[in-house]
């Protein structure tokens, strides 16, 4: 499997339907976390077919791998990243969300300008 060189995590192949272990393993997340994230987040939404197995569209892997880095890289709360994606969604609040990360990342960009001072 190639990774995302962003990311880390492999690449979505273009299949219609995952299963819950092929998104476990997309998303390097066990797939108990994905039921429980299933009630979390309300955008995430899988299809049942064949024998009552659970099925994830393309999107929601894409959705899966954003919660993931919000959770496990960012480090936001399950409630912080459910309002974060709430906000995304919403057409009028885009440009709070670039403002937002944009912010962000000057907060990075300065603690890594202090890291180097440091070290200098």
């Amino acid at each position: 499997m190639s990774k995302d060189n962003k990311s880390g995590l492999p690449f979505i192949s273009r299949k219609i339907y995952f299963t819950i272990g092929e998104v476990s393993d997309l998303c390097r997340v066990k797939s108990d976390v994905l039921r429980y994230w299933e009630q979390e987040f309300t955008q995430l939404r899988h299809v049942k077919r064949r024998g009552n197995k659970r099925y994830y569209q393309r999107n929601d892997v894409i959705l899966i791998q954003e919660i993931r880095r919000l959770l496990y890289e960012q480090k936001l709360t399950i409630g912080g990243a459910r309002e974060l994606l709430k906000v995304e969604t919403k057409p009028e609040a885009k440009t709070q969300t670039i403002n937002y990360k944009t912010q962000l990342i000057k907060n990075i960009l300065a603690e890594l300008e202090d890291i180097k001072t440091l070290l200098v």
